[in-house]
């Protein structure tokens, strides 16, 4: 067995460090210190995505959105991630399943993620997003 992490591993590390990237970007007061160039690397050429509202989005759009949103929250946001679990994996290719739950402007939301990773050297953790589908748990509070 080689010593390399398993490809759950892999997405499981590609999940956490987007979260913290995001966290890391949106927040003003750190927004500074943070590549873009991380999001851009791990995001598949074909990437598709079903927001939570059910808006399908194609990787342009999901990169336009989260560039456009750089600095846009103050410093109790918050994300973290529950519950990572494999699905369906083949050769170089996993759909892993988690929840997201945020803290923004003192409000909580939750989101059941499914996500579907493929094998790339190039990408930061050895895996590119290439399908992301997101359903409300618990929409934000008003």
């Amino acid at each position: 067995m080689s010593g390399e992490p398993s490809l759950f591993s892999r997405a499981s590390a590609e999940i956490i460090d987007l979260h913290r990237f995001f966290v890391d970007w949106f927040v003003a007061a750190r927004a500074n210190t943070v590549d873009f160039g991380r999001f851009e690397r791990a995001m598949g050429k074909d990437l598709s995505m079903v927001a939570p509202d059910g808006q399908v989005l194609d990787r342009d759009a999901v990169v336009d959105h989260v560039r456009s949103s750089r600095a846009s929250c103050d410093d109790g946001f918050a994300i973290s991630i529950e519950d990572i679990r494999p699905g369906w994996q083949g050769a170089d290719t996993i759909v892993v399943l988690y929840v997201e739950a945020q803290l923004r402007d003192g409000k909580h939301s939750r989101r059941q993620s499914s996500a579907v990773f493929t094998t790339s050297s190039s990408a930061p953790n050895g895996v590119e997003w290439r399908h992301l589908h997101e359903t409300w748990l618990q929409v934000p509070e008003r």
